[in-house]
């Protein structure tokens, strides 16, 4: 494969990238970030890594969620904290469906490229370059806007630092005290209208009530107070990816210095393109999308180059089907990792795979056909005998209403009353935690049938 340094993904094709039209104001910006502290350390990838491991032998159970693209114009403390909120919530949820840790990984600080799936669009007669995300151009339809800009580069930097640093204060503050977070949750329960979640918070309460009896509070153990939170976004933007990556002093090894974990897109996923060249070189876990144009050839060239070592927690494979096409390509794709002898950790992401045109014109995604993807995913695994290990949502703690259906029942109609999404719709704070009870109770399912068969 060639020896790999930072900058080697240069020499590779590129797609979805932008093609700066100032290399020396691009020049510039690199410079500087590369005189940047990094934004997450090796100590930290290396222990999300472990996690991620234990995750894929169905010790634990990834949950990775968050904004479809950041956007600088609605960056806050409130939209932090109210999906750093939402995240918990669901995690807690999950905890007790699953039975074991689950590793809490944000779409966050970072989350600033999107691929498109076309170069341009055309609005009224007028075609302009697509909208890539704030870290390269603007949202707003005029040729100016759309124009890459290299110094948002550093933007993105100063807002994705100002991110990690409030995350770390809440997860370590006190904000994720484990009887704070089911406090809300039983908000959530006690709408009449989520009725059927409450037992499950209710038994939730009797372990806490129980634990708390027992002397086991955030007063006296550290861990019920706090939260190991990672930071996770596609690695899309190759110039800002390599300006901050960094040797780690005492391992020696490469770490893409942007965030805990990078994952390679369904359309950039190319075995000889330069985002699979990119990652294949840096030590952090690594995420690769799976759709429907995933062969088992490609697969198994990106599994050789993605993990060569075959370590595990290294590499996750990220299904993202659509509803009701699982069945049809999850079970080629399990074999292959199994006659490769692959270490990799399944999850699933619903989102992605379900996007339709509403009949009001919005881009939408319907929550029943989220929520059957995620119990298709969970079906082919019981089926094939391997194991789901995590989740991967769109969501914000916002109250958008940008995809339809959940128990407060958005419809077409009301996707027009707060539809906020510079991209992707997401799931409102109410939706991601339904979600939560609806995954919690496959989990539970599921590990009825393993005890059972344990058992004989």
């Amino acid at each position: 494969m060639g020896e790999w340094q930072k900058s080697s993904w240069r020499e590779k094709p590129r797609v979805q990238m932008p093609d700066y039209t100032d290399a020396e104001r691009l020049s510039a910006v690199e410079a500087q970030l590369r005189k940047y502290p990094p934004l997450v350390f090796a100590g930290e990838a290396r222990l999300l890594k472990k996690k991620l491991g234990a995750a894929s032998r169905g010790e634990a159970f990834l949950l990775q969620g968050g904004d479809c693209a950041e956007s600088f114009a609605e960056f806050s403390a409130d939209n932090i904290r109210d999906t750093f909120k939402v995240l918990l919530q669901m995690a807690m949820v999950l905890t007790y469906g699953a039975k074991v840790p689950v590793v809490k990984v944000g779409r966050m600080a970072g989350q600033f490229a999107k691929p498109r799936s076309a170069p341009t669009e055309v609005k009224d007669g007028v075609e302009l370059p697509s909208y890539r995300g704030d870290i390269i151009n603007e949202l707003e339809f005029t040729p100016e806007a759309r124009i890459p800009a290299p110094e948002k580069m550093l933007q993105a930097y100063t807002q994705a630092a100002a991110s990690l640093n409030l995350l770390r204060a809440f997860s370590k503050g006190g904000f994720a005290d484990v009887h704070r977070v089911h406090s809300w949750t039983l908000g959530f329960t006690e709408r009449d209208e989520a009725e059927k979640y409450r037992d499950i918070a209710n038994r939730i309460q009797d372990t806490l009530d129980f634990m708390a009896a027992a002397g086991m509070t955030a007063a006296t153990n550290s861990e019920l107070g706090t939260v190991d939170f990672y930071t996770s976004h596609e690695a899309l933007l190759l110039e800002y990816e390599e300006a901050l990556t960094r040797v780690d002093s005492t391992s020696g090894q490469t770490i893409a210095g942007s965030g805990h974990m990078i994952w390679i897109g369904d359309r950039t996923r190319q075995p000889d393109g330069a985002h699979v060249e990119f990652a294949r070189g840096v030590a952090n876990p690594i995420g690769l999308k799976c759709g429907p144009t995933t062969t088992a050839e490609d697969l198994k060239v990106l599994m050789a180059k993605l993990n060569p070592e075959n370590e595990a927690g290294r590499l996750t494979l990220i299904a993202r089907f659509g509803a009701g096409k699982v069945g049809e390509h999850l079970p080629r794709l399990i074999k292959t990792v199994q006659d490769e002898g692959a270490n990799v950790l399944w999850t699933c992401d619903p989102m992605h795979g379900n996007t339709i045109k509403s009949s009001s014109g919005y881009k939408t995604r319907p929550f029943d056909s989220v929520l059957r993807e995620v119990r298709e995913f969970f079906q082919v695994h019981g089926a094939e005998g391997t194991i789901p290990g995590g989740v991967h949502f769109e969501m914000t703690g916002k109250d958008v209403t940008e995809c339809t259906g959940g128990v407060r029942a958005v419809t077409d109609e009301d996707l027009s009353d707060r539809y906020h999404t510079a991209c992707d719709p997401r799931l409102n704070a109410s939706q991601a935690l339904e979600l939560a009870f609806l995954v919690a109770e496959e989990l539970g399912a599921r590990r009825q049938v393993v005890a059972d068969a344990a058992n004989g």
